[in-house]
């Protein structure tokens, strides 16, 4: 009451002028509260239909039972209804049913009633009052002034659940209909409050296209298609020449003979030569010497010595159990369709004769090889983890229902050696990563999953990746900076990686010097935002700001380090083989079949992570390591390795 205690007296006309300003402010919260009611009403109810469409039963035959403030778009006679009720009577309105009567005019209702007048005026006290006190003044204003903080108050509420159901309706939306991948551009209308996102309804040939306060995702890069002499370049070449027979080379006008002058390339075509089998036959030779014979009436008799067989008493050959392995661990063909395959060649092959191989050969040969690219792994300054769920049917003490894990551990993608390790373990525990990573003391990057956090003397970092993705789950419709705090956080996070890619390329120590004088600003600016932001509890974007903020030393990590990545992107990516694989075969059949699986995955995704073709990598090391024996030497092994220089010369096993 500033303006009231500058004057002692105020007329009538001047309180009234006061109070304008409140009244008005009064009707319009009203009126704004009315209709944020109305879209809370109306998003309930379509949040109702939403979860019925995608959770309940597709039946008519069921109750819904909704909460006291939630609509329905369904006449629930069969809630309401009472067997206990009595039947209407005489003097019950009823109505014909299908008879739709017509809506009565206020004037015709009351045309055969009395009308009595009401007239609302000032009390003759009020009227006879000329001047008002201040105090009087503010006694008036205070009710008006009430009303509108109670208003205000309200207002704002009713603001965050709309807010908020929004959200929820976004999030329903996104996990019935939208896409998996980050890349999608959030622009929605304000008001738009449908489950679908009907862009051939929305579309407007005229609309501007969207500005910096629009949050957009970059579009996927389409891959330069391949020419033919690109996709040729690793083949042989056989040259079909197309001559002409020795009874066309008489000229039919003069006589003479034609001879060659030139030939053109017409058409190039790529031919198919179909998998051939053959049985080899290992015949050992023995020779005498005659002289040794005559001089001393005894010959000297030597033998030819035979290759190592990979399995005694067995048909397995390197080449063999090459193609089996290289075809579930790398191409996904179960070992039962492998055995219908080899039978239409005409080879009756089993599927347990096949998984006796691979396990064996597995556990006697590779497993050297495994060993030692896990201590080679160990000695890496950065490795990533992560872990998927395998199903193994006969394991001790579990269900075969129950979920086992295979962990996988990569070093770093700027190191010389690029290794994958795969490990099968029976539980999540996170005394399986800190067993596993005994000795190791680098940087350990990890997505959230606490149980990496029992691993000791390592330095833990964070995935940026992981952060992004919170806010794109947490984003709303019609998500842009200025009406999104989810997109503001998106956004952070897409500026910190394209800040990355500028030093891509540079080595390790001008990568941390460019994160310290160019990334480290950014971030605390980001950690400075998420303290300010109050989140629904329960919500998404609650979701999103304590996974960052809970997590800021681990996300902070990398600034420190110039070999260390922002994301663990490296460690999924090199999981997903696995992963599709699993689609195909879907379980192991013992614990022993899970770690072969882990070895044989190990070998291959480390082979094509340094450029190897798989299959020539396992022909080769399992034609070589029965000549090495059961115990292979550290070099002998080295030599093994797929960045060797003696593996990657070799012509047939490079990509």
């Amino acid at each position: 009451m500033a303006a009231a205690d500058k004057k002692i007296t105020y007329t009538a006309a001047e309180v009234a002028e006061l109070i304008r300003p409140l009244t008005q402010s009064v009707e319009a919260l009203q009126k704004e509260n009315a209709e944020l009611k109305r879209k809370l009403e109306h998003l309930n109810e379509i949040l109702a239909n939403a979860q019925r469409a995608r959770f309940g039963q597709s039946s008519e035959k069921k109750t819904y039972v909704l909460s006291e403030d939630q609509m329905s778009l369904f006449n629930e006679a069969e809630i309401c209804q009472d067997s206990k009720a009595e039947e209407p009577t005489e003097e019950t309105l009823t109505v014909k049913a299908h008879a739709r009567k017509k809506k009565r005019t206020i004037d015709e209702l009351a045309k055969n009633l009395p009308v009595e007048e009401i007239i609302i005026d000032l009390p003759e006290s009020r009227l006879k009052k000329i001047t008002y006190t201040a105090a009087e003044v503010a006694e008036l204003i205070r009710p008006l002034t009430q009303s509108v903080e109670a208003l205000q108050k309200e207002n704002a509420e009713l603001k965050r659940k709309l807010e908020h159901l929004n959200e929820i309706l976004a999030n329903a939306q996104r996990a019935r209909f939208g896409q998996s991948s980050e890349k999608k551009t959030y622009v929605l209308s304000e008001d738009q409050m449908s489950l679908f996102n009907e862009a051939e309804i929305c579309q407007d040939s005229k609309a501007e296209e969207p500005t910096e306060e629009t949050l957009t995702v970059k579009a996927h890069a389409r891959k330069k298609k391949r020419t033919i002499d690109e996709l040729a370049k690793n083949l042989p070449v056989e040259e079909i020449i197309i001559d002409l027979p020795e009874s066309r080379l008489t000229c039919d006008k003069c006589g003479g003979t034609f001879k060659l002058i030139g030939k053109k390339l017409v058409r190039r075509e790529l031919i198919i030569i179909p998998q051939s089998e053959k049985i080899l036959e290992y015949y050992s030779c023995t020779y005498a010497c005659d002289k040794c014979e005559k001089d001393t009436g005894f010959a000297h008799i030597i033998t030819t010595r035979t290759p190592p067989p990979l399995m005694k008493h067995s048909l397995a050959s390197p080449s063999t159990v090459a193609d089996v392995m290289t075809k579930k661990y790398v191409d996904g063909v179960p070992l039962a369709r492998q055995e219908k395959i080899w039978a239409r060649q005409g080879v009756e092959l089993s599927r347990a004769t096949m998984a006796n191989w691979v396990i064996r050969c597995a556990q006697s040969w590779l497993k050297p090889l495994y060993k030692h690219m896990k201590r080679q792994l160990l000695e890496q300054s950065v490795i990533h983890a992560d872990e998927t769920v395998v199903q193994v049917l006969k394991e001790d003490n579990k269900p075969a229902a129950s979920e086992s894990r295979m962990w996988l551990y990569a070093s770093g993608e700027y190191s010389s050696q690029h290794i994958r390790i795969f490990e099968y373990q029976p539980d999540r525990s996170g005394k399986r990563p800190e067993s596993f990573l005994k000795g190791f003391s680098g940087c350990l990057i990890t997505d959230g999953y606490a149980g990496y956090n029992q691993v000791q003397k390592v330095t833990h970092c964070g995935c940026w990746a992981h952060a992004r993705r919170k806010w794109r789950e947490a984003m709303p419709d019609g998500a842009t900076v200025k009406t999104s705090k989810a997109a503001v956080g998106f956004r952070y996070c897409t500026k910190l990686f394209s800040l990355e890619k500028k030093y891509i390329y540079a080595d390790v120590k001008a990568r941390k010097e460019y994160r310290q004088n160019e990334v480290l600003p950014l971030l605390e600016e980001y950690f400075a935002w998420l303290k300010s932001i109050h989140p629904e509890k329960g919500s998404k974007l609650e979701d999103a700001v304590r996974y960052s903020l809970n997590r800021k030393q681990q996300l902070m990590a990398f600034l420190d380090y110039g070999d260390v990545p922002i994301s663990n992107n490296l460690a999924e990516n090199a999981i997903r083989p696995f992963v599709v694989g699993r689609k195909n075969w879907l379980f192991c059949d013992s614990v022993k079949g899970a770690e072969s699986s882990a070895i044989v995955y190990s070998l291959v995704e480390t082979a094509k992570a340094n450029g190897i073709e798989p299959y020539g990598y396992l022909l080769l090391v399992l034609s070589m390591l029965p000549y090495l024996g059961k115990s292979p030497t550290h070099e002998e092994l080295e030599k093994l390795m797929p960045w060797h220089p003696a593996v990657r010369h070799r012509e047939h096993i490079r990509k």
